[in-house]
Parts: C-alpha cells; structure tokens; sequence
C-alpha cells in the first residue's frame, strides 16, 4: 500500500503537476495541504479520472487539505478534535484492507512565524492539541499514518544549513520539544526509519537559489503509529518535481506499507 503526502501550494496552480505526479506514482492514498481553494472549487474531475475518491477540508486562498484515495471512505472527520479553529488544517478518514483497517490523516501544521507573536503561540497550541489527538489513537491501537507539513525542523540534519533558521518558529527549541513530545508517546518518524543519513529534504524556499544550492529542510513527515509502523517497508522523499515547471516548494513524500 502506497500513501504519500504534498504540500502542494495551491491545488489550482499546480494542477498539471500534481495530475502527473499522482499518474506516475500511483499511491493509493494522497494527502494533499495547502490547497487554498474551498471544497466546492476543488479539480475532483481530473483526480475521479485517476480513480480516486475525494474529500476535502477547504478554505478560499489559503490553508486547506485534502484526502484522495483509491479505497472507499469508511469514516471522514474533518478539524482536530478538541480544537475550535477556523483555520482548514485537519483532515482523518479510515479505509479497510484485507482482515484490518487503517486511519490516515492530512495534517497541515501552523508555520508559526515570527516567533515572538501569538501565531507562535497558536502553532504551540495546535501542536499540543495534535499530540491529545494522536495519544488517544494510540491508545485504540489503530494502524495510524499521521502526514503532512509538520512546519518542524526535528533535527540539525534535516537542515542544509541549521544556523540559517536559529531565528525561525520551525526550528525553535518550543517546537521541536512540542514534536519530541509527540514522538515519544510512541509514533515512528517514517522516513528516519528507512534512511538515518543527513541532507534528506522536503523543502525549498523560492528565494535566494535554494533549490540550485539544495538549502533544504525536511519538514514534511509522516509519522506512524506501532501497528503502521511494522508494515514499513520503504520511504522516499521524490525531489523531481521540484524541478518541474512552476513547482510547489515542497515534494512529494511517500511510504509502502505491507498490507
């Protein structure tokens, strides 16, 4: 089973490229975020032909996930549990397989910046509901798959260049604690699972060349409950499409699960 995650930056913008990855990789389950488009003006057409099921948590011009799936939808819930945001960041629904069931969320994190500002505390906020959300989860002992634009730097190896974001809500000490958190009750950070080596990225900025100097960072994740976790077969993070013609500033990341 193949699920994969982008950050897409405009739904709309990036249509053709999002169409061709989606054909190419063929993962059974996308998440999309920042799809700045209300549900009703998303492109389902192009995906249905691809044959896939749709939903979605839209917002007009900003924030907003998706959740494409060549499974039927069991359950849908959209918005964190226990959070009144008028903010389109959450999107969870469950598919069944063979003799089980799995729980898969479109997660898109505040970026929280500037640091010294209450869209800093809300990301800290937003975090520590998340982390009440996943801890009850875990404690059902469902097969999860948590992904998105976490909007976290974990580590100074997921940095080309760690000092560059001292000042930057990705990689404060606040935030990167709030993911330890996270991770500690018992989730596994997919994509550090299969590759434990530095200079692994999901992102790069527009500005200054970053991509032509690869001044990335990996602030896309998925992160995977116990039950997911023992079906981990591989993890990828495709850097092509960066590349492409007008491109989102993040790519794609994906996992196989044995299923």
């Amino acid at each position: 089973m193949k699920i994969a995650t982008w950050n897409i930056n405009g739904i709309r913008a990036r249509l053709d490229g999002a169409v061709q990855w989606a054909r190419e990789a063929a993962p059974d389950v996308l998440c999309f975020q920042e799809i700045k488009t209300e549900d009703a003006s998303f492109p389902r057409q192009v995906f249905e032909d691809l044959g896939y099921n749709i939903e979605v948590n839209g917002q007009k011009g900003f924030n907003g996930v998706a959740l494409l799936s060549k499974l039927k939808f069991d359950e849908v819930s959209r918005g964190l549990p226990g959070l009144h945001d008028e903010q389109a960041r959450f999107l969870e629904a469950v598919f069944s397989l063979p003799g089980s069931a799995i729980r898969v969320a479109s997660c898109y994190f505040p970026n929280g910046n500037p640091p010294a500002s209450d869209k800093f505390a809300y990301k800290l906020e937003w975090m520590g509901r998340f982390e009440g959300h996943a801890r009850s989860r875990l404690a059902a002992e469902e097969a999860c798959v948590f992904a998105g634009d976490f909007n976290v730097i974990p580590e100074p190896e997921d940095a080309h260049n760690p000092a560059n974001w001292g000042d930057d809500a990705l990689y404060q000490p606040e935030t990167r604690r709030a993911f330890r958190r996270i991770l500690n009750h018992g989730l596994t950070d997919a994509f550090r699972a299969c590759h434990g080596d530095p200079g692994h990225y999901t992102f790069w900025d527009y500005q200054a060349g970053a991509w032509q100097k690869n001044n990335g960072i990996r602030i896309d994740h998925m992160l995977l409950s116990p039950l997911a976790a023992d079906r981990l077969t591989s993890a990828a993070i495709d850097k092509r499409t960066r590349s492409w013609d007008k491109p989102s500033d993040h790519v794609p990341l994906m996992i196989e699960l044995a299923v």
